[in-house]
């Protein structure tokens, strides 16, 4: 599946694959054509990527190829190990974590679980956690705290789940609590948007020493089409409303919400997973050297101090 603007993308992509199969065999596709197409396919990805508007941004970061967390678990992490439950309610699939390590950092990760199939999808809510979810979240914050480890949280959710049965068990109790938590907690904590931060419910996991951001990737109190309905009484005005919420790493960086934009291929995270893992990976690894051995007294008050300056343009 591709976007509308993915169109000169796709007719590339599709001379690629065509030119693959009228070849015999693997070795005999031309080879001078098949690097000339290349080049096109990643000037077209260039020209396409590089200016795009906020809406389109908002289309890539919810784009139905865009790799999930469970993507990235084998690609950037050694090996992961999860643990379950909140101890309280039950275990949230939309909201997953465990021991894990990258590199020579041992961690605890985190991160919002959306599924790839439709049974999966709707199994997890979409991403959309329910509270049981966040206490869980915080439940691995405190054990890494226990054992010295930081924490890595990945967030890629619409929202909190909006629901009778969350509001029932207190979801804005569960993800304000995480939020004064996450304040206190006693380790470094790293926070990547890799597709949609979406209001509260990113905000859950998100209080981080360094918070990271995917550059197709979204950031925001609430999703262009809620803000259109609000503000013009019509969600057709959704891309006008991207543009007023300021959602675009690029926007969100001179604001000091986020400290570092992460790369995508040229095409997109979608485009290429190991290439956008690759690069995942390599900031994780320079943020987690960057806090490693300072001592928790001073990463919680460089951490209240961040939040304090947030907000005031660069």
């Amino acid at each position: 599946m591709s976007l509308d603007f993915e169109a000169p993308i796709v007719e590339i992509e599709q001379k690629i694959e065509e030119l693959k199969k009228s070849a015999p065999a693997p070795e005999s596709v031309p080879k001078d054509r098949l690097e000339a197409l290349e080049r096109d396919l990643l000037k077209a990805q260039k020209a396409v990527y590089g200016k795009l508007t906020p809406w389109q941004r908002v289309q890539v970061a919810r784009h139905p190829n865009r790799p999930l967390f469970t993507d990235y678990i084998p690609k950037v992490f050694e090996e992961f190990i999860e643990l379950h439950g909140d101890r309280c309610f039950g275990d949230d699939r939309a909201l997953i974590g465990g021991f894990a390590t990258i590199d020579k950092y041992k961690v605890v990760l985190i991160g919002f679980n959306k599924g790839k199939t439709v049974e999966e999808k709707v199994k997890n809510n979409f991403g959309m956690a329910h509270p049981e979810g966040y206490r869980k979240a915080l439940r691995l914050m405190r054990l890494a705290e226990k054992f010295g480890l930081p924490v890595i949280c990945i967030v890629d959710t619409p929202a909190a789940y909006p629901g009778a049965s969350a509001e029932e068990r207190g979801q804005a109790e569960a993800i304000a609590r995480n939020i004064i938590e996450m304040c206190a907690i006693q380790a470094p904590i790293i926070a990547a948007i890799t597709g949609e931060g979406g209001s509260g419910g990113a905000l859950g996991i998100a209080v981080a020493d360094s918070v990271l951001m995917f550059s197709n990737s979204i950031y925001s109190v609430i999703p262009p089409e809620g803000c259109a309905a609000i503000l013009w009484k019509d969600s057709s005005k959704a891309p006008d409303a991207a543009e007023a919420l300021k959602i675009t790493a690029d926007a969100i960086l001179k604001l000091r919400v986020i400290d570092e934009i992460i790369e995508e291929p040229p095409g997109g995270a979608h485009s290429d997973y190991d290439a956008a893992a690759k690069s995942l990976r390599i900031v994780l690894i320079k943020h987690l050297s960057r806090l490693s051995g300072v001592s928790s007294h001073k990463l919680i008050s460089r951490r209240v101090e961040k939040y304090e300056k947030m907000g005031r343009a660069r």
